[in-house]
């Protein structure tokens, strides 16, 4: 197990540490998902911007997780990469 992940399980027992990792664990997750798709694709910020119609700056905010993305951006990926959004709520 790596330290990250011991650290991670001991924070996880404080209640309120648990609530907020709860909170955004669906964001980050997104944002790992789009991190690694761009990647598998060897694309650039910029490159994957101009594919799916935005700029690099909002690619970067994305992936830096200051930005929510909605329903729409997730659709607009999955369209420039002939994919389709899974949820999966339990």
């Amino acid at each position: 197990m790596s330290d990250f992940r011991k650290h991670l399980d001991k924070s996880l027992e404080n209640e309120e540490f648990k609530k907020e990792w709860d909170n955004l664990e669906l964001r980050y997750a997104v944002v790992e998902q789009l991190i690694k798709l761009r990647i598998t694709y060897n694309l650039s910020q910029t490159e994957l911007a101009k594919k799916i119609g935005t700029t690099q700056a909002v690619i970067s905010r994305i992936e830096n997780g200051t930005v929510n993305v909605g329903i729409d951006f997730l659709e607009k990926v999955a369209r420039a990469f002939d994919k389709k959004v899974e949820i999966s709520i339990f």
